[in-house]
C-alpha cells in the first residue's frame, strides 16, 4: 500500500479533477505490476497495472489508495476490469466517497472477490484532501500561504511584499502552488505587487487557475496576472471583463464577495485544492468566515516594525481563550526560513 501511494503521489500536479491513485499488483509477496493516474481522460491506475500483466493478473491481489470507481466516466470502470481479469483480492485505503463511482467494493464482492479497506487510510487521505474535500462538502481545501518576518509583518505598510523570504523557501512556494488546481490572490496584491501566480520554479505540465478576489473590478487591464491563460475574478458588482478573465459577481450584504459561494463555485468547476496568496485583509476575510482548511507560513529571521501590515486582521479578542488556535502538522528549515504548516483548532468568531 505504501508503494501504491507513492505512484499515485506521481499524479500530484496533473491528475485534478480527479483524484491521484495509484495500484500495485500481487501474486504471494512478489509484485507483478504497478500503475498509476496521470490525467483526467487517461487510464486509471488498476487499468494501466492490469495492462502491463496482461492475462497474468487472475490470483493477484490489488493494492489501491482508493475503492476502484464503479462507473463508466471517460473510462471503463476499473471494478468491473478487475473482475474481468479474476484477480482474487482488492485492498483499498480509502473508500471512493463520489457518489457516481461508489460501491466498487460491493460490485467486486458479488463477484467473488474479496475486497478490504481501511490501510493506511490517514495516509490516503492526505494525498486526496481536495478531491475529497470537494466531492463531500462542496468545496475546495483551501491552503493559505503566507510569508511573514518574525514580528508577524507580511507586506511594507504600502502592500509590498516581494520578497520576504529567501530563495528555497520561494521555490518550496512554487512547488505547494504547483499542487493546486487554482490559486487564488486579491485586487490589493495586484494592484501592489504585480504577480504572476503562476508555477515557474520548478517543472510542471499544468499551470493552475488563477483566481482574483476584486469587488469593485480594479484589477489593471495590464496586470501580469492576466497574462497567460484565462483568468477568473470574483466580483461583488456587474461590470466590464478585462480581457483574457472571465467575471463573475457573487455580492454578499455588505458589498463584498461571498466567500463560501465562491468557494462552491470553483468546486462546481471541479477545483480540489486552492491556493491563497493574499494580502492580510483577505487572507483576514477568508479566516473569520471559516473558509481556510489549513495554513502554510514562511517565517523569515527579520523584523519589519508596526507599521508594517500584519500576516491576517481579525477581530481583537477580550481572553485568550478565544484566539483562534492552531495544530502544527510540520516545522521545516528552508534555507534561512521556516516553513510551518498548520490547520485550525478552534473556530474563530466572525467580526459583529
Amino acid at each position: 500500500m505504501r508503494r501504491a501511494l507513492a505512484l499515485a503521489e506521481k499524479g500530484l500536479f496533473t491528475t485534478t479533477p480527479n483524484p491521484r491513485v495509484g495500484c500495485v499488483l500481487t501474486q504471494g509477496e512478489t509484485v507483478v505490476a504497478e500503475g498509476w493516474h496521470e490525467r483526467a481522460g487517461g487510464p486509471h491506475a488498476e487499468m494501466v497495472a492490469l495492462e502491463k500483466i496482461r492475462s497474468g493478473a487472475e490470483g493477484c491481489t490489488a493494492y489501491v489508495n482508493l475503492e476502484p470507481c464503479n462507473h463508466h466516466g471517460r473510462t471503463p470502470p476499473c471494478a468491473g476490469a478487475l473482475i474481468e481479469a479474476k484477480v482474487a483480492r482488492v485492498v483499498a485505503a480509502l473508500r471512493d466517497p463520489n457518489p457516481q463511482a461508489a460501491h466498487g467494493g460491493e460490485a467486486l464482492a458479488a463477484a467473488g472477490i474479496r475486497f478490504e479497506h481501511g490501510l493506511l487510510e490517514d495516509e490516503a487521505r492526505e494525498l486526496n484532501l481536495g478531491f475529497l474535500s470537494r466531492v463531500q462538502r462542496g468545496r475546495p481545501w483551501v491552503r493559505l500561504k503566507i510569508a511573514a518576518t518574525l514580528d508577524g509583518r507580511s507586506a511594507l505598510a504600502s502592500g509590498a511584499s516581494q520578497w520576504i523570504t529567501g530563495p528555497q523557501a520561494r521555490r518550496d512556494g512554487h512547488r505547494w502552488r504547483a499542487r493546486a488546481c487554482a490559486v487564488l490572490t486579491g485586487a490589493g496584491t495586484v494592484i501592489a505587487d504585480d504577480p504572476q501566480l503562476t508555477v515557474r520554479d520548478i517543472e510542471t505540465p499544468r499551470q493552475p487557475l488563477r483566481v482574483i478576489v476584486d469587488s469593485r473590478l480594479e484589477t489593471p487591464r495590464n496586470a501580469r496576472i492576466l497574462q497567460g491563460p484565462r483568468a477568473l475574478i470574483f466580483a461583488a458588482r456587474p461590470g466590464a471583463a478585462p480581457e483574457n478573465a472571465e467575471v463573475v459577481v457573487l455580492p454578499n450584504a455588505h458589498g463584498k464577495v461571498e466567500l463560501p459561494r465562491m468557494l462552491e463555485e470553483l468546486a462546481r468547476r471541479g477545483i480540489n485544492e486552492l491556493h491563497v496568496e493574499a494580502g492580510f485583509r483577505l487572507n483576514g476575510s477568508l479566516t473569520r468566515e471559516g473558509c481556510v482548511d489549513e495554513f502554510l507560513l514562511y517565517l523569515n529571521p527579520s523584523f519589519l516594525g508596526d507599521g508594517a501590515l500584519g500576516m491576517l486582521e481579525l477581530p481583537a479578542v477580550g481572553v485568550l481563550d478565544e484566539r483562534l488556535k492552531l495544530r502544527m502538522l510540520s516545522l521545516e528549515r528552508l534555507g534561512d526560513d521556516l516553513r510551518i504548516l498548520a490547520r485550525p483548532g478552534s473556530t474563530v468568531r466572525s467580526a459583529t
